[in-house]
């Protein structure tokens, strides 16, 4: 009965999501890249990595994140707002938004090996050859494909597996909620429900916290579709997208938290799999039939997104193709040196510092306006993503 529900709920969120007065509305269709971004590839491995670490506190430390990245998003939609019409420009942020979108290159680098390295783990993980040296052999060849269909087609192909992964993973996400819902009812029907203590604290678990912001990374997306969207519909599906993933996040962490008992699991970048066991048999070939097509997708996305940041930064004196090779040169390096949540945390770091750069252009205009609050809101956040950028750690 529980598989036959969250089947259910699959479908008819499917269906809603390609419902046509909502798929052709336009703030939606601004709203669904980054909402997909933001709880892409992150919903899958923090659920379990909170609650392994944090305990009780995990929707403290959940509550944190989303609240860290909406701030980090208030002040790029500052700047899609101020900046990008020209109002109050100070010369040195001309100089600066090379500099971010190079940043932000790098940190796509660093996510798609991320993302692959996830797709990788997934895809074998109901399989006998459920081991690290396999996963990264099929990483490495999805690698290689994405390096041969870039150098010599494009992805223009590719990149219409966008839509249908979008819809595909937020169905899924919705049948995963439909189960927890019941799990988690069932488990105060036995007065089962657990209150396990956190397993870090003080500034190690800090460290982790910042190693983990790539787990709600993605808003930023807004900004840079300027050529579909006017800078209020950017603006405003922006902050759609950082409330819906709000309260997806937490309601997904309220319900894993205290409704599993220590020991129940390994944490690893699969741990997801083994806690939806528990909960219904058709879920974890639901997630991984998810992790598969998002993770792809995002992967060619932000392939696509580095190469075309590359070449306009370089003014096409460094072409798309030839940062496709550098990017799957750095995306191997990592497969083979790093575990997954080494490349998570270095993922977090790299967009700490893209973040950190944004908070700084929209300070400086804010100064320029003589925007006193906007400043003091600004500021620290430029502190913060430095701190992030330098201090973040991995979970161990």
């Amino acid at each position: 009965m529980l598989n036959a529900t969250i089947l259910a709920t699959v479908v008819l969120c499917g269906g809603l999501l390609l419902y046509p007065p909502l798929a052709k509305a336009k703030l939606w269709r601004a709203t669904i890249t980054p909402l997909a971004s933001i709880i892409g590839s992150g919903f899958l491995v923090l659920g379990p990595i909170l609650d392994v670490t944090f305990g009780l506190y995990a929707p403290l430390v959940m509550l944190s994140l989303v609240s860290v990245a909406y701030a980090f998003g208030g002040a790029i939609r500052y700047n899609i707002d101020r900046i990008e019409v020209g109002a109050g420009r100070p010369a040195v942020v001309d100089r600066m938004e090379p500099l971010a979108s190079l940043v932000l290159a790098f940190a796509y680098v660093i996510s798609v090996a991320y993302y692959l390295n996830l797709f990788g783990s997934f895809a074998v993980s109901l399989t006998t050859l459920n081991d690290a040296y396999n996963a990264r052999l099929l990483t490495t060849a999805i690698f290689v494909l994405i390096l041969i269909v870039g150098w010599t087609k494009g992805f223009a192909a590719l990149e219409r597996m966008e839509q249908v992964s979008v819809g595909l993973k937020l169905a899924i996400i919705a049948g995963l909620l439909c189960g927890l819902v019941v799990h988690f009812g069932e488990t105060v029907q036995r007065d089962a429900l657990t209150f396990n203590p956190a397993n870090s604290s003080g500034w190690p678990a800090l460290t982790l916290i910042f190693g983990l912001i790539v787990t709600v990374q993605g808003f930023e997306t807004s900004r840079y579709l300027g050529d579909d969207y006017d800078a209020q519909t950017r603006i405003k599906s922006m902050r759609l997208a950082q409330i819906i993933s709000t309260a997806i996040y937490m309601l997904y962490i309220l319900l894993l938290a205290y409704a599993f008992t220590p020991g129940t699991m390994k944490l690893d970048e699969t741990s997801i799999i083994d806690m939806m066991q528990i909960v219904a048999p058709i879920l974890p070939v639901l997630l991984v039939g998810a992790a598969l097509s998002a993770q792809f997708s995002a992967a060619v996305a932000d392939t696509s997104g580095c190469g075309g940041l590359i070449a306009e930064v370089s003014k096409n004196r460094i072409p798309p193709r030839l940062a496709y090779a550098v990017l799957v040169a750095a995306g191997l390096f990592l497969t083979w040196t790093s575990n997954i949540f080494e490349i998570i945390s270095y993922a977090s770091r790299a967009f700490a510092a893209y973040y950190a750069l944004q908070a700084t252009i929209a300070a400086l205009r804010a100064w320029r306006c003589r925007d006193m609050p906007r400043l003091m809101l600004f500021a620290p956040l430029v502190l913060l993503g430095l701190a992030i950028a330098v201090f973040g750690q991995a979970v161990e």
